[in-house]
């Protein structure tokens, strides 16, 4: 049986008490929510915390509430709640599709989206769905707030800009006119991680152009966007030449390894593959919002 190292719990009562118990054990304490990937680093001995904080009492950070031309998700909001959300659906279904994927009910029931940001395993799928809907990270602190783009928030496999005295209170998602965007993801069995995934935001301009576009793969040796395909969208009209070659270009991007999922050579004929689907039914429903 695999156990995790010895270590104590403090259950905080408000955002104030987490900050101030995180601030007080250090780099010894951990922040526990839903815990599907903390404990399970735990029981093999990857991760050792001394402390761990529980915060599922801070309600006040379970929400998901537009604001302005902005979607302002809590970092304790539940996977199921997003994955339940009709203004999810309507404003970012790369979210919703995304959500559908991630694990199992029972993770999904508990598993926040704050926990998985701030796990910044390179299979999750929350970070690419950030990073392609340029989303931003509020980070909180005794002293005050910060808000970090995803390109900051996430330094590489397992670490995040988050220091051992702040907290991830809160995920902004820009909201843009004529957009939409998909995610689309291949995993051996349900629940199972990604053997590769892939999503896609489009802007369309007034003249039917591609005004913005963004790109995110998982679990395929890539962290942050492909922004060479991006480039080679921005600015043509999408046409299926244009598309394919994004996902080529994504395809030759991406650095996987083989292991019992796949591979290399499958894994970034699926980068590609998946590329050009997300892109071609982010901007079928792009036009959908221009009628």
């Amino acid at each position: 049986m695999q156990i995790p190292a010895p270590f104590e719990y403090a259950r905080a009562t408000s955002l104030d008490d987490a900050i101030a118990l995180l601030t007080r054990y250090g780099d010894d304490a951990l922040v526990v929510a839903g815990g599907h990937s903390l404990l399970p680093m735990m029981k093999l001995r990857l991760a050792r915390p001394d402390w761990l904080i529980d915060i599922n009492e801070l309600h006040e950070l379970d929400y998901v509430r537009r604001h302005g031309d902005e979607l302002r998700i809590g970092a304790l909001a539940r996977h199921r709640t997003l994955l339940e959300s009709a203004e999810i659906a309507a404003l970012f279904p790369i979210m919703t599709e995304a959500e559908r994927v991630v694990a199992d009910p029972i993770v999904r029931n508990r598993g926040t989206i704050g926990g998985s940001l701030c796990q910044a395993d390179p299979a999750e799928d929350l970070s690419t769905v950030c990073a392609v809907l340029g989303a931003q990270a509020v980070i909180r602190s005794a002293t005050g707030e910060r808000v970090i783009g995803m390109d900051e928030f996430h330094q590489g496999p397992y670490e995040t800009a988050v220091e051992f005295n702040e907290i991830l209170v809160e995920v902004r998602i820009p909201i843009r006119p004529r957009s939409s965007s998909s995610y689309e993801k291949v995993e051996r069995r349900v629940g199972d991680w990604a053997v590769a995934a892939a999503g896609g935001s489009v802007t369309l301009a007034a003249d039917g152009t591609i005004e913005d576009a963004a790109i995110g793969v998982t679990a395929v040796g890539l962290s942050g966007r492909v922004t060479d395909a991006e480039a080679v969208l921005i600015g043509h009209r999408p046409t299926d030449a244009l598309i394919t070659e994004a996902g080529r270009m994504t395809s030759a991007a991406v650095d996987p390894m083989t292991d019992q999922r796949g591979s290399v050579e499958y894994k970034r004929h699926l980068a590609g593959e998946l590329t050009q689907r997300v892109l071609k039914r982010a901007i079928a429903r792009a036009r959908r919002q221009e009628a």
